[in-house]
């Protein structure tokens, strides 16, 4: 297997039940790759460095195919096993530093949109509100207006009423004066 570094950044490890952390096996056959790889890059950079020396001073070289990008945080050429497990670590470091900031990324991502959907449900809200009110005010001022009706009805219905009521009045007085006596003499 050809290991890149992102091989390294996006390797998922199974979490183990029953116990915190990943899967021991796991994790060292894992790193067991990055040691081969590792390996073969630094046999691969000694060789280049071999045939470059050669190069300068005077010696054709066989043409080599380009190199690969070296890998970061690669130990010394001829490194012993603390330069690789130094190595390691520093690679853990920095995935842990990309992780760490791969999440602060996120949290910010994730609280900017929070912000963005609180401030539309906010506008939406006001906006309902805005709406709402509107259309009570034009209520009240159809109910104030069918009150003003009435009022106007009420007193133009009494002014009616009263007029007839007089009226009759007037024209009992009028034809009033022997029925009236012959009615109270007939009881």
């Amino acid at each position: 297997m050809a290991l890149t570094p992102d091989d390294v950044v996006t390797k998922q490890f199974q979490h183990v039940r029953f116990k915190d952390g990943f899967d021991p096996d796991e994790v060292d056959d894992f790193l067991d790759e990055v040691v081969l790889e590792w390996r073969k890059a630094l046999d691969e950079n000694t060789e280049l460095k071999a045939k470059l020396a050669a190069y300068e001073s005077g010696e054709k070289a066989p043409a080599a195919p380009a190199a690969p990008a070296p890998v970061a945080a690669a130990p010394a050429v001829g490194g012993a096993p603390s330069n690789a497990t130094a190595g390691i670590i520093e690679l853990a470091q920095r995935l842990h530093d990309e992780h760490v900031a791969e999440g602060k990324s996120q949290r910010d991502q994730l609280i900017a949109d929070a912000k963005a959907q609180a401030a539309k449900i906010l506008a939406d809200a006001e906006q309902k509100q805005r709406e709402e009110t509107a259309r009570l005010e034009r209520e009240r001022n159809v109910l104030e207006g069918k009150i003003t009706e009435l009022h106007d009805f009420e007193r133009s219905y009494r002014t009616q009423l009263r007029g007839y009521i007089e009226g009759q009045l007037r024209d009992l007085d009028e034809k009033g004066g022997p029925s009236v006596e012959s009615a109270a003499a007939a009881h």
